[in-house]
């Protein structure tokens, strides 16, 4: 017999039956209070997890980009917004491309100089010797070309000392420049081209006329991308009225072609320090309103049509300075579209 049933029964005996049971019931309930106090707590059940609601789809807005660096290559185009509304303009009946060929095929040049090749899109259709430069190409078009293609950035590229022995000292026929989207790099870069120019060479400038403020931006937000170039354009044409600019309505962003070189010139890199200000002033641009109607460009078919091209070329090979006059006459008596 257990302790607790004798002590039950005394108890019984002493208080009767129905005082023990209460004293039973009573000593069952601390019991168990106390159990409860000495045992570790279970585990809390996890919440059920509660789909959220559907929201609601927001309202459609215009796009937006984030500033880029300045001068991110062309190839970076990954969420760029779109470049429209335009200032009205003609349409452009030739690429820059276009040009670029027909230039080629007219001049016949004996050396081809560029600067920007990226995936060589440009530099796919000469057919001559050439020196290339870029410091991120990703070149994946043929090349027909006697090329040396340096991967340099432009303004490094001018301080070799044998940058264009490529050449084997014939001069620079005709010359490409797309770079650097920002105009202080496109005036140094005419400024280096032109010291190793032949004085009836012809180089074409990219991108010099934007269709609106925003295309000019110098922290590039669109897709097609001129940035504040037309400026560099600007200070050439200002500077240097020895040199014949021909802006020229091409798609997208319009070309310049400049003809009548002067190696030895120090007009421009004088007058340099004295056009930072202006070249690198921030945002927003306000391209001249000329630029981007294309007012005071021509077609550029006409320009290729002209016959002032076998003018050049012959006084290219002969010396002739009276046939490059001549030819000069000829281009600037193109019709503009304004």
């Amino acid at each position: 017999m257990s302790v607790r049933t004798r002590l039950g029964r005394g108890l019984e005996a002493t208080l009767g039956k129905e005082r023990t049971d209460k004293v039973r019931r009573a000593e069952l309930h601390y019991r168990r209070q106390l159990a409860d106090r000495l045992a570790p707590p279970p585990p809390p059940k996890p919440a059920k997890r509660r789909r959220p609601a559907a929201k609601a789809s927001p309202a459609p807005s215009a796009p937006v980009a984030k500033p880029r660096p300045l001068g991110e290559p062309n190839d970076r185009q990954g969420g760029w917004i779109a470049s429209d509304p335009f200032v009205p303009h003609p349409t452009p009946v030739l690429s820059r491309h276009d040009l670029l060929r027909g230039l080629h095929e007219h001049l016949q040049p004996r050396t081809y100089f560029e600067i920007g090749v990226n995936e060589g899109s440009s530099l796919t259709l000469s057919r001559t010797r050439s020196v290339a430069v870029d410091p991120e190409f990703v070149v994946s078009k043929p090349l027909h070309c006697d090329l040396d293609l340096v991967q340099a950035k432009s303004d490094e590229f001018f301080t070799r000392p044998d940058a264009l022995a490529h050449f084997e000292g014939t001069p620079i026929d005709l010359a490409f420049i797309d770079g650097m989207h920002l105009s202080e790099f496109a005036l140094r870069d005419f400024m280096n081209v032109e010291r190793h120019l032949s004085p009836t060479g012809v180089t074409v400038l990219d991108d010099v006329l934007p269709r609106n403020g925003l295309e000019a931006a110098r922290r590039r937000v669109t897709g097609a991308w001129a940035g504040d170039v037309y400026k560099a354009v600007e200070i050439i044409a200002r500077h240097r009225p020895d040199l014949l600019v021909i802006l020229v309505n091409t798609g997208p962003t319009g070309t310049a072609v400049v003809i009548g070189a002067d190696p030895a010139s120090e007009v421009l890199p004088s007058a340099y320090d004295s056009e930072v200000p202006y070249l690198e002033a921030d945002d927003p641009q306000t391209p001249p309103q000329a630029y981007m109607a294309r007012t005071i460009a021509v077609d550029p078919a006409d320009l290729l049509a002209s016959e002032a091209w076998p003018l050049i070329v012959q006084a290219r090979e002969t010396g002739d300075a009276a046939a490059f006059e001549k030819a000069r006459e000829i281009l600037r008596a193109i019709p503009t579209l304004g």
